[in-house]
């Protein structure tokens, strides 16, 4: 049975134009994605999809790669319609001259190549646009991606979802506490040093906690330094979280660090997570301690 709301979009077009980043971005938004998937097979494999509890949403890739049943396609998708799918095909095209400066630069053969090797590029490019026609034909939406970035076609292609679907793409942000001693972590974004707030390791009976204990969280965040720091870094992260976001950042990673990673960043990490969450940013605010238990 089809639940209401079953949407499936077919990312379609000339290898070369995008349609990889634009099934990465449908992942982001929450669809199921399969690429490259004979077209006899793509029915029967959203039907299966479609036997959870939730409304389906698919991302189905086709591309030159499955040309010898490329002449299915235009079956398949009817296929889907008739099983009470709604079925919206993006076509992502561009310029020749572009699409061989991009292979020029990932230097990737064509998924042609092999099968006619005698030809150039060019010839390749062409015998894709006419084995594809029928499919761009089809079309709900043909993207040019000659004058566009990745990062523009990501955009475009949340902001066609937002107004199209209501769908909205949910960032995370992870505050973590780090260590100092041990390296500033390789996947932060952005990176805060608590150094020079008072430090509980020399106090002889907070030393062996942690700044998720009460006593420890108090020495640091109840005093002066402590205060202004987390209000200080609330007001710098709450008008720029909103903008990566709508960059179309899936997650963000802001790192506090001290000399051991225990007690001061962990406390502050605490603290600013706490007050992001309460609607300071999108999506979902985690806390994480990745040094708390290695002794500070």
């Amino acid at each position: 049975m089809v639940r209401d709301g079953s949407l499936v979009v077919v990312v379609t077009g000339l290898s070369g134009a995008g349609r990889s980043t634009a099934l990465r971005v449908l992942e982001d938004l929450s669809f199921d994605c399969i690429d490259n998937l004979p077209t006899p097979l793509i029915e029967p494999a959203v039907s299966l999809h479609a036997g959870g509890g939730a409304a389906l949403r698919m991302g189905v890739g086709i591309d030159v790669r499955g040309h010898r049943s490329l002449s299915g396609a235009g079956r398949a998708l009817e296929a889907l319609r008739a099983a009470g799918h709604r079925v919206t095909v993006i076509f992502l095209d561009a310029s020749d001259e572009t699409v061989i400066r991009r292979y020029s630069e990932s230097r990737r053969p064509h998924p042609l190549a092999a099968a006619h090797p005698t030809e150039d590029l060019a010839a390749l490019i062409a015998r894709e646009r006419e084995s594809l026609a029928d499919l761009r034909g089809r079309a709900d939406r043909v993207i040019d991606t000659t004058s566009l970035t990745v990062h523009d076609l990501r955009r475009m292609l949340i902001e066609h979802f937002t107004l199209t679907e209501g769908m909205t793409l949910r960032m995370t942000t992870r505050v973590l506490s780090f260590g100092f001693k041990y390296g500033v972590p390789s996947d932060a974004d952005i990176v805060f040093d608590a150094r020079f707030l008072p430090n509980p390791h020399f106090v002889p009976g907070l030393r062996p906690r942690s700044g998720r204990d009460a006593d420890v969280a108090a020495f640091v965040l109840d005093s002066t330094e402590g205060g202004e720091f987390v209000d200080a870094l609330e007001r710098l992260l709450a008008p720029l979280l909103p903008r990566y976001a709508r960059e179309g950042k899936v997650a963000l990673t802001v790192a506090v660090g001290c000399t051991g990673g225990r007690h001061r960043s962990v406390a502050i990490a605490e603290a600013l997570g706490a007050r992001l969450a309460q609607g300071r940013a999108p999506g979902d605010v985690r806390v994480a301690h990745r040094d708390i238990d290695r002794g500070g």
